[in-house]
């Protein structure tokens, strides 16, 4: 069986470094960007038929989207600072520019649009860093665009800080079924950062039945896709991780099955 491409390395340090689209990824609806600009510099998209949510990971940048200027968007200097992020909705038939106020960089998050939000800021208001598991499964989110807040058609976003030496997207779990309210079908990116820079997380893809069963070393920078099955992240001991998460399917749900073999964590934890 030929091993799936789910491991993306960036393409250099500096402009666009990251462009997933569905067709590279081989699937129907996550598509993940990301520019990596220095102070003064430009980037500038039309969004097509699809709708955006801008993250700014870091840095500042002034941002013109859908015909209207929204100043300058970003605080934190480096994402491990976990305070909330600004971010910015666009739905399809816009687009967007941004001139980097300071160094920046800037996650392009996309999904097929419908055209039934209208722009709008995200954060950082109202995004709150929120502590989730127990013991070593202990993480922090900021949500930015999940179910609960009504802002896109098919997005969903969230930011995850791992400690290091814990686990993350733990108990396994899989969002791979068109079949609500059990499960929803979400395609899915992982964006990931490491602190220390130099350092490294672990992420495994797989499915109950192996036939998909990839394990991989994530770098400082690198995209990891989850097309289908469990996809559990570890931390070692003395690298912090963070990731942006990207989601989208045919329906805007997060729900999820556990893998077997760690169900009855959750059935503990609930």
């Amino acid at each position: 069986m030929t091993r799936p491409d789910l491991l993306r390395k960036p393409d250099g340090i500096h402009g666009k470094v990251h462009e997933i689209t569905p067709h590279s990824a081989g699937w129907r609806h996550v598509g993940f960007s990301l520019y990596r600009l220095r102070a003064g510099e430009t980037a500038a998209e039309a969004t097509g038929d699809r709708e955006v949510i801008l993250v700014m990971v870091e840095g500042h940048a002034r941002i013109d989207g859908a015909g209207r200027d929204w100043g300058v968007l970003g605080d934190r200097m480096d994402v491990f600072e976990k305070t909330p992020p600004h971010c910015l909705y666009l739905p399809g038939g816009t687009g967007w520019e941004a001139e980097a106020v300071t160094d920046c960089t800037i996650a392009v998050c996309t999904a097929p649009s419908r055209g039934g939000h209208p722009p709008r800021r995200i954060g950082p208001d109202g995004i709150i860093l929120t502590e989730r598991g127990h013991g070593t499964n202990t993480r922090h989110i900021n949500n930015i665009a999940m179910e609960d807040l009504d802002c896109a058609d098919s997005l969903l976003v969230t930011e995850v800080f791992t400690p290091a030496g814990h686990w993350s997207s733990y108990p396994s779990h899989r969002h791979d079924e068109d079949d609500f309210p059990r499960i929803t079908y979400l395609e899915e990116t992982y964006y990931h950062r490491l602190n220390p820079a130099n350092g490294f997380g672990v992420q495994r893809v797989y499915t109950d039945d192996g036939t998909l069963d990839v394990t991989m070393a994530v770098s400082d920078g690198d995209v990891v896709l989850v097309p289908r099955g469990h996809h559990p992240c570890g931390a070692p001991y003395g690298f912090e991780m963070y990731y942006l998460n990207v989601m989208a399917g045919p329906l805007r749900k997060w729900r999820f099955v556990p893998a077997p073999e760690v169900a009855w964590i959750l059935d503990r934890d609930s």
